[in-house]
């Protein structure tokens, strides 16, 4: 027998990421040789005979680096026949291991700065994604259309006139991208509006995307950092939401595009709609040397082939003088001015040294500030652009976006294995320090991602009807049903994870849509789910009530019902027990307690014997129990 588990104690000693300078006790069972090596990799290999310490088991105790850095490890068990080579799992997951005839995929340690910590308050955050233009349109402001400084900004704007309308898809005759051209209207003072709402519904941190000027409705296409973009306001509506959002116990996150700007920008200034002497008008425009032009001035390096997106120059002194600048970079001018801190847009497009240094400039302008990046995928290992880039050591960022948890509950929604979603979760946990893992931005939905409402109720096939079909598509009655019973499984597994469960606006309204630009309508004001959102306000409850649920360990249970998700969350004494159902019947397990109550409906659970609690999980249901006492 070979075997090693890297999620067991047992095995691993401490399990997870660890100090720069700590030890590892590293354990491997083998019953087939009497000499195993521990392989190990920080750059260079280390290989470190293992001692046997009781029959079959054998054990090594190392030390890792002095400075950060992701340390790797594997196995050598030599037999009289050869050699046979033990690394992580054929998925990469991490815990129980395999057998390879070659040099297998190495167990990871993520070896971070002692130093390193994060801003407590985003572990306790229920976080809410706002795009400005579609949430709420300040009214007393009148028509954003009929004012001349708007006009000036926006000379191809559209503005809609109804907020119900659905956005226009109008594809670039050379692209086919969405040109993002309409505008609703929504305004930094319409936010303000809609604080007690939000209050209400238990949100303590608005993330706003993008608010600077730009030509587009997304605003990914930065026209001016200094700028709050006149349809949304000015600097008073800006002061003002901070204000308004701080008397309230709120803070506010932006969102910050520094891989490229727009070409009709301050800087770029293709159109000559900017009181400045861009790149695209001269070479000696002082903004000339943050862009790469192949062929001055039409053709030039842009981000992911989008003319309208120059990409910068990220490696330039003067650029990044005007975004770290201590006294007044755009980061930490911002946070002065009362940002908590910033969401990074496409962070795996910027230099690492540059992410280093945009934490040191945040940080300084404000200790607790906030500095997250968008990542797709596991933010310890990441590969872009041909180089590994760890977001987890202690250099960088503080925490990322969840895309993996999205995944794995959508991939658990629709019929995936309670175990595989356990193991998406341990494999984060097991790369990511607990600092990291404790502050992750919980996602189901964003705005690059269809609404959740649907995701979780179209099927396969509706995802082929044309672009024109999907803009106006609406869940029929019966579909609509079953999204809306996985919607709470899933909001119900996103708040009960270590992280912060991050609402994107509307989807706890029961907003439906496809891809960009139909995930991004306008807030149903007044039309409401109301069902889906008493719901969402009950977990915001259950959380801001839980300290287990903020800060607690987690410890699944998984293999009793591939559709059984399982897990608890501790806290000295208080057990929560996550119970989640995603099958069309019930499912009955056992629950070691004397009494349980379901923290959502008020449910009481009795024991009936000194066995436990017996309970059957109806289907597509959660149950989210408080434990109290332990059967015999």
């Amino acid at each position: 027998m070979l075997y090693h588990d890297s999620y067991d104690a047992e095995y691993r000693d401490p399990i997870g990421p660890v100090p720069a300078g700590a030890s590892v006790t590293i354990r491997f069972l083998c019953d087939e040789a009497e000499h195993v090596t521990l392989r190990t990799w920080d750059g260079g290999e280390a290989r470190y005979p293992m001692q046997q310490t009781r029959e079959h088991l054998f054990e090594s105790t190392i030390l890792v680096p002095e400075k950060p850095m992701l340390f790797w490890y594997d196995f050598i068990i030599h037999r009289p026949g050869g050699d046979t080579r033990y690394g992580t799992s054929y998925d990469q997951l991490g815990g129980v291991g395999a057998c390879y005839e070659v040099q297998p995929s190495s167990y990871q340690i993520t070896v971070y700065d002692p130093a390193y910590q994060t801003p407590e308050f985003l572990r306790h955050a229920v976080v809410y994604q706002i795009f400005p233009d579609r949430f709420f349109r300040d009214e007393k402001a009148g028509h954003p259309g009929r004012s001349r400084k708007i006009k000036v900004a926006h000379p191809e704007a559209v503005f809609h006139k109804k907020w119900d309308e659905a956005p226009f898809l109008d594809p670039d005759p050379v692209t086919g991208d969405n040109r993002a051209l309409d505008f609703f209207g929504g305004t930094l003072r319409g936010i303000a509006e809609k604080l007690d709402e939000l209050q209400e519904l238990g949100v303590t941190v608005l993330y706003l995307n993008p608010i600077f000027r730009a030509r587009t409705n997304h605003r990914y296409d930065t026209g001016d950092y200094a700028e709050i973009d006149p349809i949304l306001g000015d600097r008073k509506a800006f002061d003002g939401l901070i204000r308004a959002a701080k008397a309230r116990g709120m803070r506010v996150m932006l969102d910050g595009v520094f891989s490229h700007t727009g070409s009709d920008s301050l800087y770029f200034n293709r159109y000559g709609r900017y009181d400045s002497l861009g790149a695209y008008q001269s070479t000696e425009s002082p903004y000339y040397p943050w862009y790469t032009f192949e062929q001055y001035p039409d053709r030039y390096r842009t981000w992911w082939g989008f003319d309208t997106l120059p990409a910068v120059n990220k490696e330039n002194a003067d650029y990044q003088r005007y975004l770290l600048d201590p006294e007044d970079g755009i980061l930490p001018r911002w946070v002065k001015k009362g940002a908590c801190g910033w969401r990074l847009d496409v962070v795996d497009e910027l230099p690492m040294p540059l992410v280093s240094a945009m934490r040191h400039a945040v940080k300084q302008a404000d200790p607790e500030a906030v500095l997250l990046g968008e990542v797709w995928e596991d933010a310890s290992n990441k590969v872009s652009y041909g180089a590994l880039r760890s977001y987890c050591l202690g250099d960088s960022l503080d925490s990322v976006m969840n895309y993996p948890l999205r995944d794995a509950i959508l991939a658990y929604l629709n019929g995936g294995t309670a175990e595989h979603f356990a193991e998406t979760m341990e494999t984060l946990r097991e790369n990511y320090p607990r600092d990291v893992f404790y502050n992750l931005m919980n996602i189901i939905g964003t705005h690059d991602t269809a609404r959740a409402l649907t995701v979780l109720g179209v099927m396969s096939e509706d995802w082929k009807k044309s672009r024109d079909e999907r803009a106006h598509y609406e869940l029929p009655p019966d579909r609509l049903e079953t999204a809306k019973r996985r919607l709470r499984l899933a909001a119900v597994i996103q708040f009960t994870m270590p992280g912060s469960p991050t609402i994107y606006y509307g989807d706890e309204a029961g907003r439906q849509g496809f891809e960009d630009p139909f995930n991004r309508r306008t807030y149903p004001w007044g039309a409401e789910d109301r069902e889906i959102l008493a719901f969402y306000r009950r977990l915001c409850e259950v959380r801001a009530d839980s300290e287990t649920l903020r800060r607690g360990e987690l410890r699944f249970d998984t293999g009793e019902n591939d559709a059984l998700l399982r897990y608890e969350r501790t806290l000295g004494r208080s057990r929560i027990i996550v119970l989640v159902n995603r099958s069309r019947q019930g499912v009955r397990t056992g629950v070691n307690a004397l009494y349980a109550l379901d923290l959502l409906t008020q449910k009481e659970f009795d024991c009936e014997d000194s066995s436990g609690i017996e309970i059957t999980v109806p289907a597509e249901t959660a149950y989210l129990l408080r434990c109290f006492g332990s059967a015999e």
